[in-house]
């Protein structure tokens, strides 16, 4: 399996700022020896690793650990699609093989409109005809936005992280479900069946979540659609073993072995442009 969805990070670089007394628990650490002995034990290869901080400075961390990583098969960076030299960095970053994708962090942006800036659609469509991946962390109010931006820019390849957050706590479905589908309607965009335990109640159950991912399921398929274990933010609410196996679950009723084999690894692979096993 190719898990399309981690993080790690080292407290002491002093640059996330979503960092707090509210994640207590993640408070610390987390490296490539911390992972390693997880993802062996449930039988996954490699891991997209994907930055947590909204700086170059993270950037290069995660790249310095890719390069002495066997089982970081590519990074997901940051960088400022608002400045004037987005494109000379984004040559510069992409000169490195293990830079396969690009994330600004949508929800933590202070406009919720970041997306449709001018000059941040201008370098959109750079990240298009140059085929690099694009993540969208998005909540649901971010929706309408993305929709506009990829009606400008139908051609990026983007992958919606863990749903775009829906509010799986409250039980809400809309208006998420409508927003999802039109996004799911650009057919160079993907999800990611990730960060959901985070989203829900402490006690959270299986059937918390079936709605969310059946409705996925049904617009995006089974090509369209990656697991992601969002480790270690996921272990505020579960375990890796338990969220691998809450996707397992509910993905289980919709596709055969070749089908898992897309969602567990390939069409995570195909999107970033990394090796199978």
């Amino acid at each position: 399996m190719l898990d399309s969805h981690q993080h790690f990070w080292k407290v002491s670089r002093g640059d996330y700022r979503w960092m707090g007394a509210h994640v207590a628990p993640l408070l610390r650490d987390f490296g490539p020896g911390d992972l390693a002995p997880i993802l062996s034990r449930n039988g996954v290869y490699r891991t997209i690793l994907v930055q947590a901080a909204e700086t170059e400075a993270e950037t290069d961390f995660l790249l310095e650990l890719a390069a002495t990583t066997d089982y970081v098969a590519g990074v997901v960076g940051w960088l400022d699609l608002d400045a004037a030299d987005f494109p000379e960095k984004l040559a510069r970053y992409r000169a490195n093989p293990a830079f396969v994708g690009l994330r600004p962090m949508l929800q933590c942006q202070e406009d919720d409109a970041f997306i449709l800036r001018p000059r941040v659609l201008e370098h959109l469509q750079l990240v298009a005809d140059e085929g690099v991946a694009f993540d969208i962390l998005s909540f649901t109010r971010h929706l309408p936005h993305v929709l506009r931006a990829l009606d400008r820019v139908p051609s990026l390849k983007a992958v919606v992280d863990h749903l775009s957050k829906p509010e799986i706590a409250a039980g809400t479905l809309d208006p998420w479900r409508d927003l999802i589908e039109e996004v799911a309607g650009f057919p160079n965009v993907h999800c990611k069946i990730s960060g959901m335990v985070t989203e829900a109640s402490a006690n959270w159950s299986v059937d918390d979540f079936r709605p969310y991912v059946d409705h996925v399921f049904a617009c995006f398929g089974e090509d369209r659609l990656m697991f992601g274990s969002n480790w270690p933010v996921a272990t505020l609410a579960g375990s890796y073993e338990q969220v691998l196996n809450l996707s397992r679950t509910l993905v289980g009723p919709y596709v055969g072995r070749d089908g898992a084999a897309k969602i567990f690894e390939h069409n995570a692979a195909r999107f970033y442009s990394v090796p199978v096993n």
